[in-house]
């Protein structure tokens, strides 16, 4: 059995907060009410995984499952529209982030 490392998820809260952010951009500039909701409800996910990893580096899943999910959604968003911003940015970040989450998976 894997040890159970105490230590706050740093790179998972950023991820969360850059989704945060992203969701409000979108929401604020294009006045789309579809990318705050997703934005802010893709964050809280994340939010969510990263602070389960913090109390257990062992309970990967939510935050995996969340991240992977990203990566699929703006993955095929990315290849529709061929727009880095945000598709592709988040496309990238979520596969850092699941290749991470991944690694640390027992």
């Amino acid at each position: 059995m894997a040890p159970i490392i105490v230590t706050t998820d740093y790179i998972g809260l950023v991820y969360a907060a850059l989704l945060a952010v992203g969701g409000l951009i979108g929401g604020l500039r294009r006045g789309s009410k579809v990318s705050l909701i997703a934005g802010l409800g893709s964050s809280l996910a994340a939010a969510y995984g990263a602070d389960r990893v913090s109390k257990n580096s062992t309970d990967v899943l939510p935050a995996l499952i969340t991240s992977s999910a990203l990566f699929l959604l703006m993955g095929y968003r990315y290849t529709k529209s061929g727009k880095f911003m945000p598709a592709g940015l988040v496309t990238v970040l979520s596969a850092l982030v699941s290749i991470r989450y991944f690694l640390l998976k027992p």
